[in-house]
């Protein structure tokens, strides 16, 4: 589905440009063109691919979708794959962003994302004079913004990891609190899938040698590049605390278990002495001391307390029970 397509002439819009006047905007050097569209259709793609003359394999990496995000080079255009992370309920949605880059236009290809890029359009368009950079600056903006908004997600992420944190030893479920922190380092790894293969990808288009369309930009690439640089290090610190944390729980719960066990211990024993006096004086001799001695139910008793009572206060004491 296309979203828009607009003819930016030094800097400035000059026309919204319907699917059939693409071919005449393309053949202009004058001014450049750019595209959005959105869940294409096999055919619109194919439409695309003879229009804007792309590479047979970025158009199949974008047909078939579910890329590692990456950066290649065909000839004189660009094509980058980026992921787009949104909240979906409790999960993370991964949708992807296919951006296809030449001297005279930019085509970005939108799946699985409900977020569009009208505020970065707008937010070009309101810079006429850094639009004049070329198509190089529209890539630079498309990336920005889709590292910026890896930050919220992020900084989403870490608030739950510092609840977590502070229910572990408010006496909240340890299993719970395993079972929440391993959804969180499951979106930590998300994130992470998405931002270190870009990291490398970006690093490209600065220093060393750069492509022409991305010429006298280092400097934004560079900044670009920081972000996520910034990113990968919040989330292997988080990725950490999750570990940290994780080992934390699995202590309490040997912790808890060594309790129980303890208090088993002590109950079993508190049992135990009367049992063993029981059992001894219930044993069918005729030949036993204390048998016919009238004191001898009355000690038998008071043994058995006594030396429970004794046990009791050690075992507490000890904080056995």
């Amino acid at each position: 589905m296309l979203v828009n397509s607009v003819a930016y002439k030094d800097g400035k819009k000059i026309a919204d440009v319907a699917r059939e006047d693409i071919h005449a905007y393309l053949a202009r050097n004058d001014c450049i063109l750019w595209v959005a569209v959105r869940d294409p259709e096999p055919h619109e793609l194919d439409q695309l691919e003879e229009q804007f003359d792309l590479h047979p394999l970025a158009i199949e990496d974008a047909r078939h979708g579910h890329q590692r995000p990456k950066f290649e080079e065909y000839g004189d255009s660009l094509f980058f794959v980026l992921h787009m992370i949104e909240p979906d309920g409790d999960e993370l949605r991964v949708g992807e962003v296919d951006i296809f880059v030449g001297h005279n236009y930019v085509l970005s290809v939108r799946s699985r994302s409900e977020r569009n890029f009208q505020d970065v359009r707008a937010r070009c368009e309101r810079e006429p004079e850094l639009m004049q950079h070329g198509t190089g600056y529209i890539l630079y903006a498309l990336m920005d913004a889709v590292v910026d908004r890896y930050f919220p997600i992020l900084d989403s992420i870490e608030t739950q990891l510092e609840v977590i944190e502070g229910q572990i030893f408010s006496g909240k479920s340890p299993g719970a609190n395993i079972e929440a922190l391993y959804g969180i380092k499951q979106d930590l790894m998300t994130l992470k899938h998405a931002t270190a293969p870009l990291l490398e990808a970006v690093g490209k288009l600065y220093g060393g040698r750069v492509p022409q369309i991305c010429a006298g930009l280092g400097d934004y690439y560079r900044d670009v590049s920081d972000h996520l640089v910034r990113i990968n290090q919040s989330i292997d610190a988080a990725r950490d605390m999750v570990t940290t944390a994780i080992s934390v729980n699995l202590s309490l719960i040997t912790l808890q278990e060594s309790e129980v066990t303890k208090r088993l211990a002590g109950y079993a024993a508190l049992v135990a002495v009367p049992t063993l006096i029981a059992g001894i004086y219930g044993m069918n001799f005729e030949q036993m001391p204390e048998l016919k001695w009238v004191w001898g139910y009355p000690l038998a008793l008071g043994s058995m307390v006594a030396i429970d009572a004794y046990l009791f206060y050690r075992f507490r004491k000890a904080k056995w029970l």
